[in-house]
């Protein structure tokens, strides 16, 4: 399976960010010769809420085949669509629309329930870190014990010690792996971000979305602290691809352990090749008055 994004248009970055985001995104999936009994899972709904970012419409269509849909929630909170079809001639499309309320950065998280909760804290096979990730952790440690700061200077280590380069890298690229390569994309931005903090004792998770402005999707890092005075954690977002704390541009769609718990599209499928194009619309629109 080839995969191919297409850019078609966006907003660049300039303001804090919007009060509305809407997304327009299509996936479109053309097979070499017919295919049968397709399932597929898809990670492209925006979370129903998150933070303080709140999704007010949504749709999803498909088109192409007869399918059957189901809507459920993971078990970290995200809506995941699956579809399945007995066949498919040579193409299936899903159509993507939300709107949303812009996040505004850090604020309390719901679905956190605690900082402490282990599966923040545990690496994963893409996020296990190596020796000298291990010792950049213990070297960020020592100079600070506030798990903000941590983050914070784990980021900007992280935006240092990588160049953003597609084509490198690719889905089951770990941490210790892009770190030593010195490239990758977002999501290997991410994962060495996630691997430094939790070796550093800091809960931390991955997060997919997007940004305005960037034609693909993206990824970034939340690191929970707990909310002594409301309870839970609050979840403040870094983006160590571009070296800063999210704001309203960035659109939430799924959080998870790794990009392996929210992949935008997996699945299985029996028949040839084939090659999925995704194109995205993402704007900021003011709200209605």
């Amino acid at each position: 399976m080839t995969v191919e994004a297409v850019r078609v248009d966006g907003v660049g970055p300039g303001a804090p960010g919007p009060a509305l985001l809407c997304l327009e995104q299509t996936l479109v999936y053309d097979y070499e010769a017919p295919i049968v009994a397709l399932d597929n899972r898809l990670v492209v709904v925006p979370r129903a809420r998150h933070g303080s970012q709140l999704r007010t419409e949504w749709s999803l269509g498909v088109s192409g085949a007869d399918a059957a849909v189901r809507v459920q929630r993971d078990r970290f909170g995200n809506c995941v669509v699956d579809v399945g079809a007995a066949a498919v001639r040579e193409q299936i499309c899903f159509a993507v629309s939300a709107t949303v309320r812009g996040d505004r950065g850090a604020t309390r998280d719901e679905q956190a329930r605690s900082a402490v909760d282990r599966r923040w804290h545990e690496p994963t096979p893409l996020t296990e870190p190596d020796a000298a990730l291990a010792r950049a952790a213990a070297r960020l440690r020592g100079a600070t014990r506030r798990p903000l700061d941590v983050a914070e200077a784990a980021c900007a280590l992280v935006h240092r010690s990588l160049a953003y380069e597609q084509g490198v890298t690719d889905v089951e690229t770990t941490a210790a792996a892009a770190h030593a390569l010195g490239k990758g994309v977002c999501q290997d931005f991410a994962h060495v971000m996630l691997a430094l903090c939790r070796a550093a004792g800091v809960a931390a998770r991955y997060v997919s979305g997007h940004l305005l402005g960037e034609g693909g999707s993206h990824a970034w890092v939340e690191v929970l602290t707990s909310d002594e005075r409301e309870g839970g954690a609050r979840a403040t977002a870094f983006d160590p691809t571009h070296d800063r704390r999210t704001d309203g541009r960035y659109l939430t769609v799924a959080v998870g352990r790794d990009y392996g718990d929210v992949a935008p599209t997996s699945g299985t499928y029996l028949g040839g090749g084939g090659r999925l194009t995704v194109r995205k619309q993402l704007r900021a629109v003011a709200p209605a008055t």
